[in-house]
């Protein structure tokens, strides 16, 4: 059988990966004792050098890949860095897991790979490899954990924490953030329904709405705690302020989105502004309002939590976070931020399933879709 044909890309990340791997080799043959996985791995590395005579097939690069990571994690020394050889196989392995994605997509475009299985593996593989280069990084070059705590620290200290992440995911997103972004949204959406029917408003609150949606937050959030008290009510507030004239503004332009051949037809039929409004112009306006309720959902938990800096009950992500700097907990730190990341991504993620659903009809979302 004849090799495959890779790209210039693919030659490249092939030859870079055999060609580390037979350098890490070299470098480790004298320490090959102290760590047999990371010599097993270097040397099948090496081995792929024969891709060039002999068809070698994209599920090997994978497999090497997380066959190296593996094989690093279960060597590091328990206390200095690691030796040369290691980041040799380091680089070797992240140009092995880069040449499985790109060799993967390419079989996904051409068909040969099919299912969400595989596509989904792409973006999984990418998370790994980027934690697993820093967990290698930050154990095997000994960075004090005071300034980065690798992976596994943090995750032993989210399991250890779970109680605590739980109260104070409770007071952050459930009391502050969806109250706060379910007001202001539906405040903006409203107000924007306003402006349209009123010219008047259109030219006195549009440039409002823009000259409030540059304040920065920082100065926002302490006048809030201020007005509504240190409970979630101010925390609720700043995400009101945060997340209303983005709608308003997403609103107003989408509502305008309709063209006049359009409104033309809908008088044609005598139909009155409501109408127009509820069967053509809200529907037009609908990605520009999910695109408002999407970019909503991340300014909402980040005003949030930033609002907790300013005063809060002893509870809360944002009042976590900076207690814990302040105690060098920098591991109950990062896992608040993990936290905050999923949260924040599943929220946006729920969202964007409601936007397909919704606007099916969309260009976007039926060129989306296979």
């Amino acid at each position: 059988m004849t090799p495959r044909p890779l790209s210039k890309l693919q030659a490249a990340l092939a030859i870079l990966g055999a060609g580390l791997a037979l350098a890490g080799l070299g470098l480790g043959l004298a320490q090959s004792g102290e760590a047999p996985l990371v010599t097993l791995f270097l040397a099948l590395g090496a081995l792929t050098l024969f891709r060039f005579a002999l068809p070698v097939s994209l599920w090997i690069d994978g497999a090497l890949c997380i066959l190296g990571a593996a094989a690093l994690i279960a060597s590091l020394p328990a206390s200095g860095t690691m030796p040369g050889h290691f980041w040799l196989a380091l680089f070797a392995a992240w140009a092995f897991a880069w040449l499985f994605v790109d060799e993967l997509s390419a079989a996904m475009r051409q068909g040969r790979v099919q299912g969400t299985g595989p596509a989904l593996l792409i973006p999984v593989m990418f998370g790994l490899a980027l934690l697993t280069v820093w967990e290698i990084v930050t154990r095997g070059a000994a960075v004090p954990p005071v300034l980065l705590p690798p992976p596994s620290a943090i995750g032993a200290r989210l399991v250890a924490s779970l109680s605590i992440l739980q109260d104070d995911f409770v007071q952050t997103f459930v009391k502050s953030v969806l109250p706060g972004y379910a007001i202001g949204c539906l405040a903006g959406l409203f107000v924007a329904i306003l402006v349209d029917r009123s010219p008047f408003l259109k030219a006195g609150l549009m440039p409002i709405g823009n000259f409030m949606s540059a304040l920065p937050i920082i100065g926002i959030a302490p006048i809030m705690v201020m007005w509504f008290g240190f409970d979630w009510q101010s925390k609720a507030a700043v995400v009101v302020a945060m997340t209303f004239f983005p709608m308003l503004v997403n609103t107003v332009a989408g509502l305008n989105a309709t063209s006049s051949i359009e409104r033309d037809l809908m008088r044609t039929y005598a139909a009155g502004y409501w109408q127009t409004l509820f069967k053509l112009r809200l529907p037009a306006a609908g990605p520009f309002i999910f695109n408002a309720l999407k970019i909503n959902s991340t300014l909402a938990l980040i005003g949030a939590i930033v609002a907790e800096f300013f005063g809060t009950p002893i509870v809360g992500m944002g009042f976590r976070i900076s207690t814990g700097v302040g105690r060098l907990a920098i591991d109950l730190v990062w896992a608040e931020i993990a936290v905050a990341a999923v949260a924040g991504s599943v929220f946006y993620g729920v969202i964007a399933l409601i936007e397909r659903g919704v606007t099916f009809w969309h260009p976007s979302v039926r060129g989306g879709r296979t």
